[in-house]
C-alpha cells in the first residue's frame, strides 16, 4: 500500500511541474492540431503516394499510345488497324468475322 501511495506522488508531483505540462501541451497541439500536424503529414504522404502510382501508370500508357502512334504512321499500319477494329475491307473483297 505505501509503494502504491509514494508510486501515486511521484506521479502527482511530477505532473504538477509546469514544463512538464507545456512540453505536453506543445506535443498534442503538434500532432494534432497544427496545420503541420502529425495527421496532416500522413494524409499528404498518402496522396503523394498515390500520385506518384498514377505517374506510372500514365507513364506506361503513354508508351503504350506513342508506340500505337507508330504503328498507324505508315499505311500498313494504319490499313491493319482499319480492318481490325473497324473491319473496313477492300472492294470485291469478303469478311469473315468469327465470334468465340
Amino acid at each position: 500500500m505505501k509503494k502504491n501511495k509514494q508510486i501515486l506522488k511521484t506521479i502527482v508531483s511530477k505532473v504538477k511541474n509546469p514544463y512538464l505540462i507545456l512540453i505536453f501541451l506543445f506535443v498534442i497541439w503538434m500532432l494534432f492540431f497544427d496545420s503541420n500536424s502529425y495527421l496532416n503529414h500522413l494524409s499528404l504522404s498518402n496522396s503523394i503516394n498515390q500520385l506518384e502510382k498514377d505517374k506510372l501508370y500514365y507513364k506506361e500508357e503513354i508508351k503504350k499510345d506513342s508506340i500505337a502512334l507508330d504503328e498507324l504512321s505508315n499505311p500498313e499500319g494504319l490499313e491493319r488497324y482499319a480492318r481490325e477494329v473497324y473491319h473496313m475491307k477492300k472492294e470485291n473483297e469478303e469478311i469473315f468475322l468469327i465470334s468465340e
